[in-house]
């Protein structure tokens, strides 16, 4: 059974379902997507320009990133056109995410035109949206959603934060790109819930440092709030929607990390076929054969995995919460267990610093704790497949 990906499915299209296998396709248009975009990362991308990003402070490079946004529209991909976008859906989203995955690719894209745009279109009203959106899908600002506090759960229960009399008070960890958007928009708590809130990086009462992670090339901060002036992204109690919010992250991740796991199984593939050992290519060998085997369907089921749930997205399916889940514990399995073996299929040399396998373990182990590992996501898709 074939579904064609594509933003609006055909009536007699095969859903996504537990009891069902789907082979997935993308369409003519979405194959050029994902070429133009390969041969700009191709361009932009490479191993040496991640290299340099890491040693600095900002961690990515502003006219790469204009270019990005500007002449490709990736800034605003999934954004509606009244509002700067694209007006492309959730699968074309998830192209470009695990291109940029592959390539390992150094921006906010993650944190500005995934995770704020989304925190926008989910709360703000018309007025917020026409007003914030456009500046970051052009990337001439950016943004990021601060969610996380010092115990790193990622449920609405550990929100400690508060939001009271127009100010914020509390402290947020882990916060994508929190160092250089020019607006965090903060999860807090208020006397009837939860809700979202805008602040400006130069607000009074608010504080920013870069934390030391394992992943240099996705830069994280510490944000501190004191009676820090904040306006409301909406109105009301927005517990659902955080819900909905941490759903559309995990498959925004899942298709990024889907791209790494893909880039390390070929990594360790072209590597097992020239080495040579005792006078013969170490793939030749049986051991090696059984872990690329392994890890070519690992990865493949990930990928469909994180098709599934993008799909899932652009059909509003009521069983994207499961989906969602399923696909992030997919792929932060398959993500690491191929960075993994890519460094042990190299052997020595896998191990060093001037080998670039590394790079993808370190985003793999970063990208396996962002928004849950796979016990966590396991757990939340079990008790939402009871519900």
């Amino acid at each position: 059974m074939n579904a064609v990906l594509s933003p609006t499915l055909p009536d007699e299209s095969p859903k996504f379902s537990r009891d069902i296998l789907v082979q997935f396709t993308f369409t003519d248009e979405q194959d050029q997507l994902r070429d133009t975009l390969k041969r700009f990362l191709n361009d932009h991308s490479s191993s040496s320009e991640v290299r340099q990003l890491m040693e600095t402070e900002l961690g990515y490079n502003k006219q790469t990133w204009r270019s990005l946004c500007h002449d490709l529209g990736m800034g605003g991909i999934h954004v509606p056109e009244t509002h700067g976008g694209v007006g492309l859906s959730y699968i074309e989203l998830g192209i470009a995410l695990e291109e940029m995955g592959k390539e390992l690719l150094c921006s906010p894209f993650l944190s500005s035109s995934v995770f704020a745009c989304n925190a926008i279109m989910l709360c703000g009203t018309s007025e917020q949206q026409t007003e914030l959106l456009p500046p970051l899908t052009q990337g001439i600002a950016s943004a990021t959603v601060a969610f996380t506090e010092y115990d790193g759960r990622w449920d609405a229960q550990a929100v400690q934060t508060t939001f009271d009399k127009g100010v914020i008070n509390g402290s947020k960890h882990f916060v994508i790109d929190g160092s250089s958007a020019d607006q965090i928009i903060t999860i807090a708590r208020t006397k009837t819930g939860l809700g979202f809130f805008l602040v400006d990086r130069t607000s009074d009462g608010l504080t920013c440092s870069i934390s030391e992670t394992l992943d240099q090339t996705r830069k994280q901060s510490t944000v501190d709030f004191k009676n820090c002036p904040a306006i409301q992204l909406g109105s009301g109690d927005q517990t659902q929607n955080y819900s909905n919010f941490l759903d559309l992250a995990a498959v925004a991740l899942s298709n990024e990390m889907v791209g790494g796991a893909q880039q390390m199984l070929e990594s360790a593939v072209e590597y097992a076929k020239f080495r040579m050992q005792f006078g013969r290519a170490v793939g030749s060998f049986q051991a090696i054969k059984h872990i690329c085997s392994d890890l070519l369907l690992e990865v493949e089921m990930a990928k469909s995995a994180a098709y599934a749930a993008a799909q899932a997205v652009a059909t509003n399916d009521p069983e994207l919460p499961v989906i969602s889940s399923l696909a992030k514990a997919a792929a932060s399995e398959a993500f690491l267990h191929a960075a993994r073996d890519c460094i042990q299929i190299h052997g020595g040399i896998g191990f060093t610093w001037d080998n670039d396998s590394h790079l993808w373990f370190k985003r793999a182990k970063s990208s396996e704790v962002l928004l849950g590992d796979p016990s966590y996501h396991r757990e939340l898709m079990l008790s939402r497949m009871e519900v």
